[in-house]
């Protein structure tokens, strides 16, 4: 007995039946939908909270954004102040974790902010653009420029 002939599938384009759902719907100008201060939907949270859950993004694009506190207040009212932007907890990841070699990345570069030029004494904080410009390029007498 041969085997049944399978009936052919339609083209990709022809396909009607197939419907793009967005769980967390855009408005129609493409803005991301706002939530009133206390009212995100669970799940959605912000950077800061995401961090404290010992989460991050992981890259993903945020799928809403909280109104301030002040607009949320009047409904009827655009915020257009700095919204925080919310990102969903199930497509977050976990932390990276500082390894040595990062932690070691990171001391040079905050070596090479917290080094004077002059002296090369490092300092416990770092050492403002402007001010080391103005040491190497001030008509001041040099013993004036010691950092003594």
């Amino acid at each position: 007995m041969a085997p049944a002939k399978r009936p052919a599938l339609p083209a990709a384009d022809t396909v009607t039946d197939v419907r793009d759902v967005e769980i967390y719907p855009r408005a129609p100008s493409g803005a991301l939908p706002q939530y009133d201060w206390d009212n995100a939907p669970e799940g959605l949270l912000t950077r800061r909270q995401l961090r404290a859950a010992g989460l991050r993004p992981g890259g993903h694009d945020p799928v809403g954004e909280l109104k301030c506190r002040r607009c949320s207040y009047r409904p009827d009212t655009e915020c257009t102040h700095r919204k925080p932007a919310l990102f969903d907890r199930d497509l977050a990841k976990p932390k990276l974790r500082m390894t040595l070699a990062k932690e070691e990345a990171l001391d040079k570069a905050m070596a090479a902010r917290q080094t004077c030029p002059e002296c090369g004494r490092r300092y416990h904080h770092c050492l403002q653009a402007a001010v080391l410009h103005w040491m190497q390029h001030t008509s001041r007498p040099a013993k004036s420029l010691s950092c003594s």
